[in-house]
């Protein structure tokens, strides 16, 4: 089976993007950090071999190289979710989707997902640090439809969506646990694994320096 990746999306526009970030960032310094990690994360993904890229959005954005753009719609994150499967799908092709606040996902990481999917796993689902998720693949969209009852944007959300796959029959392969881009800390933590990259450049021109004590006693941090 074929893999196509799916990157979910929000525009890094002021005052709509990263916004518990503010303060200390400026709301255009927040969106700089967001575009940021979506750069990096679009990088990952344009040498991961794929059928199609596909930038599953919230607004507007350039299309980068070699990607098209669908639309976000329905009321709700689930909803949302759940259409950017059916609206992309790919007859025999499964479909890994992503979102933009892990930029230190790695191509060997990413490969291993794509590699699962290719070899014929039911459900791939890379669990995140806040008890949420960073990416999730279905070898069939219809199985999206799982997530129409899952509560998103909570500390519960991947526990749950674990639980629903399994309802549904599918053997879900677990991928490594990455911390998401929410807060101030997380920017700090996550910078310092990217290693070069647009993201950690953001944070240092955007960010005021870290606290090397709140590092240490920060949480995620032990």
């Amino acid at each position: 089976m074929s893999v196509q990746l799916l990157v979910f999306a929000k525009a890094p526009v002021p005052g709509r993007v990263k916004t518990r970030l503010c303060p200390p960032a400026s709301a255009a310094q927040a969106a700089a950090i967001a575009a940021a990690a979506l750069a990096d994360t679009i990088d990952v993904l344009d040498v991961t071999p794929a059928v199609r890229r596909t930038l599953v959005l919230s607004g507007q954005y350039p299309v980068p190289p070699g990607w098209r753009t669908v639309a976000q719609h329905g009321t709700g994150l689930a909803q949302r979710l759940v259409h950017a499967y059916t609206d992309t799908a790919l007859p025999g092709t499964a479909t890994l989707l992503l979102g933009m606040d892990t930029p230190q996902l790695t191509t060997v990481l990413l490969g291993s997902a794509v590699e699962a999917l290719d070899s014929g796993a039911d459900a791939v689902l890379g669990p995140a640090h806040d008890g949420g998720w960073w990416t999730l693949g279905l070898p069939d969209p219809a199985a999206a439809a799982a997530l129409h009852d899952v509560p998103m944007s909570t500390p519960d959300t991947g526990r749950h969506t674990l639980t629903a796959l399994r309802r549904r029959g599918l053997a879900v392969t677990l991928m490594g646990t990455l911390r998401d881009v929410d807060t101030v800390e997380d920017a700090y933590a996550v910078a310092e694994q990217c290693h070069g990259g647009r993201f950690a450049a953001a944070v240092r021109a955007n960010l005021p320096a870290r606290d090397p004590a709140a590092s240490r006693s920060g949480p995620g941090w032990g």
